[in-house]
Order: structure tokens, then C-alpha cells, then sequence
């Protein structure tokens, strides 16, 4: 991808073993006995309270999905990761490292001493992977985990939860999930960061620190366009690639250690990070561009939505230019799903408003599959997710209007919480009712090689959670 004008690969983009770069479908603690589900109090938008106190809301029944992704597997151990997708998405057990960073601060967001128990939870879960990674101990984490066993499509049995026998973390050997992305490692630390500040555990601040200098060390770049680069593969070989969204995430990150360790030199990391996203904006557009494959030209497409929204969100550009990138997202990448759709899968009488992923999923090839044994894509696929995060960019922002459409988007994925998704399990056990945000409204092509899928999601249900709860994790 090296030298051409094609698509730097995003956060979600698969880093398999040997492999180099992959493309593939779909991407998508220690103490403590499990946690009754769905009890907590509302937080954000919605009606009742608790089990006891009437039907729950639409945030409580997010928590509860998220609480049953944790929960899934009670045989293998306390030490427990929450599952990303539902099983029907193929992936098992698989837990993404960066859904469940988006889990510890959703659960944070609720503010309850139950969600912060989960949230802490999940937190020494990563501290473990952190410290008990098969191969390396430098303080990387993994693309993602196994949390529980299934047999493989191949018949090869996978047995262990997310403590393997041996005692290490059970990396996601099966599906090549076994680099490390910078912006996967800076979601961890943002998580960690968090849970610092809102516990005041050193362990919490030791587990980020230690990610921003793996950070530091692998992924800086003297190259002309500056910033942090997309991280290692596999094979633990670097990749070529700098993502605007993985800087700014940095921006946060570094931001933060610097809040919280005192450390100056945090600020001048985070500085090159913020450097390098200033670099994306294109004036003349009111956008970001998503980054360079080789360090020194700037990709022109596509244009994904989340280096419009988590800019903001980082940056805190309430007033002038950069505060056009919620403009443009809205204009530009706005999508209405319903069953009349070319190879829409919502069902008749029902439609969703939101956001697609990029630019390149509105011009997509509906007359081919998006991936090899995946469904052909619907360029009117709302993408749950980015609606979500694009929702708490304009509650941030504040302008005339912002809230109106916010509380729109909101609807949107509260409304395909109550009607898709039916039916699906996480460990073969059947969801709380009305529980978990799917991850897209139908099939949709990305553009940047994999699709996004009616299943519910971890990542997508946490950024409706946060949304709601008016809770902005990039803020440093």
C-alpha cells in the first residue's frame, strides 16, 4: 500500500501472525465473583431505574448487554474479558481489546458503585494480559483475546478462558488477532487512565504508563508528517502506516499521563501527536483526512467518520474550523436505512438514521460480496458506533441544533436496541431482552476492507452508553 493513493488501514483493520496486513469480515479483572446484570440505576437518557422498579431503560438494557459479554463464560475464571460480538458473528469468543476499553468507560460513565466494580474488573483484566503475555513483556497488549472455549471452523478445539492453563493470557491466535495497533494499546491506556483517576489505584496509572512509553518507543516517527505510527504486526514487524485517529487518541492519552504523572515529557509527546492530526484538516473541506501509508503524503480517501468526531471530541474545538468536521460528517456521510434499501436486512415498517463509516461505504459495489463469504453491502447501512460517537461530539459542541439531531441519533440506536438483533447469544446463552446495540442497521462495506453487521456489539453498545451519559472519554 506503500507509495499509492489507497486507504491507510484504521485501528480495526486485522494484524495477523506472519501475515503482514490482513483484511478479514468483521471489525470488529481480576477480583471479584460476577455481577448481577441490568440492576443498576439509569444513567443518561430513559425511563426506570432497576429490575424492581418497572421496565428498564434503554441505557440499563445497554449495561445489562454488557454485563452478560462479561459474564459469559463463569467456569473459567474471575479473570474475565467481555466478548465483543454475539456468537452468530463468527468470532466465538473473541474479545477486542479496544471493545473492552470502550467497556471500562461506559461503565464508568454510569457512576454507580456497581458499574465501577465491573469497570475495575475489566481494568485488571488487561493489567493481566499486560503482565502474562505469552511472548513478550514490554507492555504490550494483544489485538484481542480468547475469553472462553469453542472449536474452531477447522475442528481444532480452543479449551481455555482468558487465563490459558499455563497461566498466560490467551491471545487470539485462531483468527491472527496477535499484533499490537497503537491505537488499540492508547484505548487501553485512556480506559486505565480513567480508572486512575476515578480510583486513585496506582496499578491503574502504572498499567497506562507503561502502554504510552511501549507507545513511545515502537511507534514514533521522525518522517516528514510526523506523529506515531500504526504499530507492529504478528510477526512484531513494524507497519508503514500513521492513522489521524491513532494520534488522536494520543492526544488524550499522552494528555492525561501528563495530568497525572506530572511529567512534562508527556506533553511533548502529546504535542507531536497533535501536530500530526493538525496536519490532516483539510481547510478547503471542513475534514480530516485518515492519515499516510508512508509517512510523507497524506491519504485523500476515503474519508472515515471517526477522524471527524474524535477530533472534536479530543481537541475540543467547540468554535472555529475544526468544528466543521461535525458539519461535514453530518452532510456528507448521513444514512437512512429501511427495508426498501438495496440489500438492507431491516425489516419492513421499521427505519434508522445515522452516520456510515466513510465516504467509500456510500459508493460501495452493492453487487458484490464485502468480503469473501459475507454478504453483498448496503450503502445505506447505519453504522451504530460512529451514529453513537457522532451523537456525543454534537451534544459537546453545543451549537444551534446540535442537541435536537443528537437526541435523533440517540432514537436511532435505542430503537434498533429494541428490534435487531434478536435471537442472538454470546456464549451460547441467551441475552437479557432487548439487550446490546448491533454493530450496523445491514451490511456495510467500510472501504477500508472488512464490513461492519447486524450482530450486537460491545464497542457499539458502550458509545451509545457514553453518549447518553453526555460522557466524553477524550477528554484529557
Amino acid at each position: 500500500m506503500t507509495g499509492r493513493q489507497g486507504p491507510a488501514l484504521s485501528r480495526r483493520s486485522l494484524i495477523g501472525a506472519g501475515l503482514g496486513i490482513t483484511a478479514a469480515g468483521i471489525a470488529a479483572s481480576g477480583s471479584g465473583q460476577a455481577l448481577a446484570a441490568g440492576s443498576e440505576g439509569v444513567a443518561g437518557s430513559g425511563g426506570a431505574g432497576s429490575e424492581g422498579a418497572g421496565p428498564l431503560s434503554a441505557p440499563a438494557r445497554g449495561r445489562a448487554f454488557l454485563a452478560a459479554a462479561m459474564d459469559a463464560y463463569p467456569g473459567h475464571g474471575s479473570i474475565r474479558l467481555a466478548q465483543s460480538y454475539t456468537d452468530q458473528a463468527g468470532l466465538f469468543s473473541t474479545a477486542f481489546t479496544y471493545d473492552n476499553a470502550l467497556a471500562i468507560l461506559a461503565h464508568l460513565a454510569a457512576r454507580s458503585s456497581e458499574s465501577l466494580a465491573r469497570a475495575a474488573a475489566l481494568g485488571d483484566a488487561l493489567l493481566y494480559a499486560q503482565t502474562h503475555d505469552p511472548a513478550y513483556d514490554d507492555g504490550r497488549l494483544r489485538q484481542a483475546y480468547n475469553v472462553g472455549p469453542y472449536t474452531f471452523y477447522d475442528g481444532s478445539p480452543q479449551p481455555d478462558g482468558f487465563v490459558r492453563a499455563d497461566g498466560t493470557a490467551n491471545v487470539g491466535t485462531q483468527f491472527g488477532f496477535t499484533g499490537t495497533a497503537v491505537g488499540d494499546m492508547a484505548w487501553a491506556g485512556i480506559a486505565l487512565s480513567a480508572l486512575a483517576r476515578r480510583t486513585g489505584a496506582r496499578r491503574f496509572l502504572a498499567g497506562a504508563v507503561r502502554i504510552g512509553e511501549w507507545i513511545e518507543r515502537t511507534g514514533r516517527t521522525d518522517e516528514p508528517l510526523g506523529g506515531y505510527k500504526f504499530g507492529v504486526d504478528g510477526a512484531n514487524q513494524p507497519l508503514p502506516f500513521t492513522s489521524t485517529e491513532h494520534n488522536t487518541d494520543l492526544v488524550c492519552l499522552f494528555g492525561r499521563l501528563a495530568r497525572l504523572t506530572g511529567q512534562r515529557v508527556w506533553l511533548q509527546r502529546r504535542a507531536r501527536a497533535e501536530a500530526f492530526v493538525r496536519r490532516m484538516w483539510e481547510p478547503a473541506g471542513g475534514f480530516f483526512y485518515t492519515g499516510t501509508n508512508d509517512g510523507v503524503t497524506v491519504n485523500k480517501s476515503p474519508i472515515p467518520e471517526d477522524t471527524q468526531t474524535w477530533t472534536h471530541l479530543a481537541l475540543g474545538s467547540r468554535t472555529g474550523e475544526y468544528a466543521r468536521s461535525l458539519d461535514w460528517a453530518v452532510a456528507e456521510l448521513t444514512a437512512l436505512d429501511h427495508a426498501g434499501r438495496t440489500n438492507s436486512t431491516v425489516p419492513a415498517g421499521q427505519s434508522y438514521e445515522g452516520v456510515t463509516f466513510s465516504s467509500a461505504s456510500l459508493v460501495a459495489n452493492e453487487d458484490a460480496p464485502i468480503a469473501e463469504g459475507q454478504p453483498k453491502p448496503d450503502r445505506n447501512g447505519v453504522w451504530f458506533e460512529g451514529t453513537a460517537h457522532l451523537a456525543l461530539a454534537l451534544r459537546d459542541r453545543g451549537n444551534r441544533g446540535d442537541e435536537a439531531r443528537a437526541r435523533r441519533l440517540l432514537v436511532s440506536a435505542e430503537r434498533a436496541q429494541d428490534l435487531l438483533g434478536d435471537g442472538q447469544t454470546i456464549g451460547g446463552k441467551a441475552l437479557p431482552e432487548q439487550a446490546g446495540v448491533v454493530s450496523a442497521s445491514s451490511p456495510l462495506d467500510t472501504g477500508f476492507g472488512f464490513g461492519y453487521y447486524p450482530y450486537r456489539h460491545t464497542g457499539a453498545t458502550a458509545w451509545y452508553l457514553m453518549a447518553a451519559a453526555r460522557f466524553n472519554p477524550l477528554r484529557a
